[in-house]
């Protein structure tokens, strides 16, 4: 049991070399200094643990709210609190919670961990592949160690970029994380700070990026200390709680711990850059919004490395990814939510909620193949209003396209994976069609190999809160008619139920197993990293046409005639026809078509394909993609 000792008086020590505003920073002389944003307590000590007794240290306190100590005798390793009021509260901004978020924080020392891989000199959105995956479901264990243990798979597969769910420290034993409570403590139960170091080292070495989902819209209902420091940290409603007061009273300070916490990423994990989540509801109304403060300071701190910023975006606003010259905001890429509702309903028929104003058509996908967004300011039929902005001018890689991600199958109730629900040639098909089309393609973990483990949402709460999360996860749930049934509701996992996260564990033999399902993807992406046409990724390479109601071609024009492509892909029945009156179908003068590559090939599982260009005309399988390429 801990005992206490009085309080003691200990030099500020004014040149304390900070790397960031707040938290705990050891110091290359030695010692520890503390530095938190607290104006709303009367009284407010910090309480160090030493020699299983508790230390209280007065604070120095300025006239904007921030308090400051420097501790001679404390260094990596203290575990610490600050009283507040006569509680014992953990720092807000601690680096690490080791028993969870209502213990103590302890001290980290970033230069502690050596690096044996450089952090990579640069990267940019074009050309890259994206992997989203979560750190607890990705192996069995569930730890910084063993998900490193998996990389060199991934890396085969043709993976550029590993994006992380959050690891900012939440309550309970599973979670997504995005009701973290601490933004910048990595959750204890992946592992130690450095063992998160070490899985960024490891991706490094395998020629991997790493960048993390962060949150900045608000903070998570259970374990969040932040009010009690200053009611000032919160601002308008958001429909997660209490968001976040970036334009309000006293917003300099919040403005400066949530920018400094990308910066933070940055520089002490070695990260690549950042995705930044559901930014629709980062309220801010001042002058430099917060989005393009957090861009800057992230930059900042990568110095010389580039670095990508993505964003979540529900309204669709292009803005985000323009420059700041332009008035935007300075990011590098959005996540395309149309094209994977497009994709949903070609796959499974259904248009039910928020998939009902797609209708999966060859020319959706033909424009978003031009245009990235379908929607772009006009009305939008299920939030009856307009949604989504021009896109004129942007870059084919910075639409993020994909057909899985964490968001999309949970919603779907069971969690069931895309190949799951659909033909498993129309499956084919349409990854072909989203790893080769424009833009910059996402994976979500285990689709490369055709994982079995659904994905849903788990959140591991105190019984009341539980109850709370689990009705609210089913009324937003009903929203979709089929699942909006007394009988399918009560067939919903519970978000709370260890089974229900348990469920979500990837199933690694599959990698084994699963392999006419791998060899498609690593196929795949080899042409795409191969292949000039799908690579240069140029504005206004790459035209298209509707052949049928489900059938479209993609033409990819080169500078040289023996570069060019046609990406055929047929979603509905056989399609055969003498000739198509369309100037796309057309080879360079010269050259004639012949195959390239095909989703019926056996070694993906396919039938076979047949004669697709004969002497009687066309004949295009069902259910499939064709790359066709020039010969003489």
């Amino acid at each position: 049991m801990l005992s206490h000792t009085v309080a003691s008086k200990q030099p500020l020590m004014s040149s304390a070399i900070r790397r960031l505003p707040v938290g705990a920073e050891a110091q290359p002389q030695g010692g520890v200094h503390f530095r938190v944003w607290a104006p709303a307590p009367q009284h407010i000590s910090l309480v160090t643990e030493r020699n299983e007794q508790r230390h209280d240290v007065d604070l120095e306190r300025t006239a904007d709210g921030y308090c400051a100590a420097f501790v001679p005798d404390a260094g990596p390793g203290t575990r610490y609190w600050y009283r507040v009021d006569d509680q014992l509260l953990p720092d807000p901004a601690s680096r690490w919670q080791p028993e969870g978020p209502f213990g103590a924080s302890e001290v980290v020392d970033p230069g502690r961990y050596t690096w044996s891989s450089p952090p990579s000199s640069g990267l940019s959105m074009r050309g890259q592949v994206i992997y989203e995956m979560h750190v607890g479901t990705f192996t069995p264990e569930g730890t910084w160690k063993s998900a490193a243990s998996k990389l060199p798979l991934v890396a085969r597969t043709g993976i550029t970029v590993l994006e992380l769910m959050p690891v900012s420290e939440f309550p309970g034993q599973f979670g997504w994380g995005y009701d973290g409570v601490f933004p910048y403590a990595p959750t204890r139960l992946y592992g130690r700070p450095d063992d998160f170091r070490a899985f960024v080292d490891a991706a490094h070495g395998l020629g991997l990026a790493v960048i993390l989902d962060v949150v900045y819209n608000h903070l998570g209902p259970d374990g969040c200390v932040f009010a009690k420091y200053s009611p000032d940290y919160f601002g308008q409603s958001t429909e997660w709680g209490e968001g976040l007061n970036f334009d309000g009273r006293n917003s300099g300070p919040v403005r400066e711990f949530f920018s400094a916490n990308a910066a933070y990423w940055i520089d002490e994990y070695h990260l690549d850059g950042l995705r930044l989540d559901a930014t629709q509801s980062i309220h801010d109304a001042s002058d430099d919004h917060m989005l393009a403060v957090i861009g800057r300071r992230a930059r900042a701190a990568a110095g010389t490395r580039q670095i990508i910023l993505v964003a979540e975006n529900e309204r669709q606003e292009v803005r985000l990814i323009r420059s700041l010259e332009e008035g935007g905001y300075g990011l590098d890429a959005l996540w395309n939510d149309d094209f994977h509702h497009s994709a949903r309903v070609a796959l499974t028929g259904e248009r039910e909620a928020y998939f009902s104003d797609h209708r999966g058509t060859a020319q959706e996908f033909v424009s978003a193949a031009k245009h990235g967004y379908l929607f772009q300011g006009q009305r939008y039929a299920w939030q009856k209003q307009a949604r989504g902005t021009r896109t004129n001018g942007v870059e084919p890689w910075a639409f993020v396209n994909f057909i899985e991600n964490h968001d999309q199958l949970a919603n779907c109730g069971g969690g069931s994976r895309m190949h799951q629900t659909t033909t498993p040639g129309r499956y084919r098909a349409m990854s072909a069609l989203f790893i080769l089309m424009p833009g910059t393609p996402m994976l979500f973990q285990g689709q490369e190999f055709g994982a079995s483990a659904p994905f849903r949402y788990f959140a591991d709460h105190r019984p009341e809160l539980a109850a709370a999360v689990q009705k609210g996860r089913a009324e937003f749930l009903s929203q979709f008619p089929s699942l909006a049934s007394e009988e399918m509701q009560h067939r919903l996992p519970p978000p709370h139920d260890p089974h229900t996260f348990e469920s979500t564990i990837l199933d690694w033999t599959e990698y084994d197993t699963h392999v006419q399902h791998r060899r498609l993807y690593e196929d795949l992406l080899v042409m795409r990293r191969t292949d000039r046409a799908f690579v240069e990724q140029q504005p206004g390479r790459v035209d298209g046409a509707v052949l049928a109601p489900e059938a479209f071609v993609l033409q990819y024009a080169t500078p040289e005639p023996e570069g060019e492509r046609l990406l055929l892909v047929n979603f509905g029945s056989e399609l055969t026809a003498a000739s198509f009156a369309e100037p796309l179908m057309a080879p360079p003068d010269g050259f004639t078509w012949r195959v390239r590559w095909s989703s019926q090939n056996p070694d993906y599982g396919g039938p076979g394909t047949p004669e697709v260009i004969g002497t009687h005309g066309w004949n295009v399988p069902a259910h499939s993609a064709l790359v066709l390429e020039p010969t003489r």
